[in-house]
Order: structure tokens, then sequence, then C-alpha cells
């Protein structure tokens, strides 16, 4: 008796996507726009907004960044180990390492 259910659930779960999959495509025929229309300015004022703050942390580290090559910090493991010394964290709010570090300057160089 379970097995029967099951199958059935299957056929009519396999049934309601048939069913889906044409509507869309008969409202798509009739040129209906599908999904949000506004969906890539939406997604490029987010990016935007991701790049300008990315930017703009970028460049409040890197005097830090510049000090501590100063100091003598030649390699960028050397530098990210200075920052983690200092309990300066990243925009996320984790730990530096070689490659965030080298990340920054290449965004602010």
């Amino acid at each position: 008796m379970v097995h029967l259910l099951a199958a059935f659930a299957e056929h009519e779960r396999d049934q309601i996507s048939a069913r889906t999959k044409a509507a869309l495509a008969a409202a798509k025929a009739r040129g209906a726009v599908l999904g949000n229309p506004r969906l890539d300015d939406a997604r490029g004022h987010a990016a935007e907004a991701l790049k300008d703050g990315a930017d703009q942390r970028a460049a409040n580290v890197l005097p830090l960044i510049r000090d501590i090559q100063a100091t003598g910090a030649s390699t960028l493991t050397a530098v990210a180990a200075a920052l983690n010394a200092r309990g300066v964290k990243t925009a996320r709010g984790g730990d530096w390492y070689a490659s965030t570090v080298r990340n920054v300057l290449l965004r602010v160089c």
C-alpha cells in the first residue's frame, strides 16, 4: 500500500512539473516577461556598492600596510602577521593572510 502511494505521489509530482513548464512556455510565447524585469539593475547597483565599499576599506588599510612595510616587513606574510598582531581585522572581521594583503595592494595600486 505504501509503495502504491509513493508511486502515485511521484507521478503527481511529474504531472505538476509538466503543467508548470507548459504554462511558463505558453506565457513566454505570449510575450510575458518572466522573473524580475529589474534584476539586472538590482545586481548592478549591489555590485557597484560592494566595489565602492571594498575600495574605501582598502584605502583605509593602505597607510597601515605602508607603515608596516617601512618598519622592515618585506613579505606579504610578514605584513599580514603584523596586521594581525595590531588587532586589525579584515572587512569581514577575519584574520589577514598574504593573499588578503595582496588583494588590498592590487586594489589600490
